[in-house]
This record gives structure tokens, sequence and C-alpha cells, in this order.
């Protein structure tokens, strides 16, 4: 009788074994998975902090030179300068009636290994005062500073 128990507990021991085995591939199959999700949610969002970051260049320009006139001035589509060739921008005004400020969308589009992307933006943009938006802004004659 002492060997069968014996025997009896080696064959429940192996049981036990490959019983943790399966459930430790399991463990680290669910595990890998997780860590795949979470590479791939990174890369997402690091491509939108990336979008919004030329999004906001590119209002910050039209703010900066006004956007009367702005598409025959300037280029209103195209890739987005180095390292961020791969981001295209489009930008499109509509312009408001007598002093009404313009609404000014900037779309920002992209391939990403997660397929075709894009974002977009829609803000009001007020014209520049006055008649002449380029003027030259220097101050007519030299001032003179005392400084002590």
């Amino acid at each position: 009788m002492v060997r069968r128990r014996t025997s009896q507990r080696r064959g429940t021991a192996l049981i036990e074994i490959i019983a943790a085995t399966v459930l430790l591939g399991v463990a680290l199959v669910a595990m890998l998975r997780l860590a795949g999700r979470a590479a791939y949610v990174q890369q997402g969002g690091e491509e939108l902090q990336i979008a919004a970051g030329l999004i906001d260049e590119q209002l910050n320009l039209v703010l900066a030179r006004g956007p009367d006139n702005y598409g025959s001035r300037y280029s209103t589509e195209g890739p987005c300068d180095p390292p961020f060739e791969n981001y295209r921008y489009r930008l499109e005004f509509v312009a408001g009636s007598s002093g009404n400020p313009y609404v000014v969308t900037a779309t920002l589009s992209w391939e990403s290994p997660l397929g075709p992307r894009s974002a977009s933006v829609q803000t009001l943009v007020a014209p520049r005062p006055g008649e002449n938006t380029d003027a030259d802004r220097a101050p007519g004659q030299m001032i003179e500073r005392n400084t002590r």
C-alpha cells in the first residue's frame, strides 16, 4: 500500500505541474497582448500630440499674418516642414462680414501604421485692423535713449 500512495502522489504532482504550466502560459500570452496594446495606444498618442502642435503652428501663422487674403499670399495646403513631412496641412477660410471674424479650419492628415488619420480644428480669427495689413511697423525716426 505504501507504494500505491507514492505513485498516486507522483501522478497528482505531475497533473498539478502541467496545470500550472498551462496557467502560466495563458497569463504570459495575456500580458504580451496587453503590452502590444499599450505600445499601439502610445504610438497613437504621440501622433496626436505631434498633430496638435503642427495645427497650433499653422493657426499661429494665420494669427500673426492675418486672415485677410491669406490664401493669395501664403500656401494654404501642403506638407509640413521637416522632420514632419509625412504630415500634410490644409487651411480653409470663411470670411466674416463687415468686421466679423473669419472662421478658420486647420486640418492635418497623415499616414500611420494604424491607417490614414486626420485631425481638425476650427476657430475664429479677427481681421487685422486698418487698411494696410502689411504696413512697416518700424518707427518713423530713431528713438534716442539715455541710459545711466
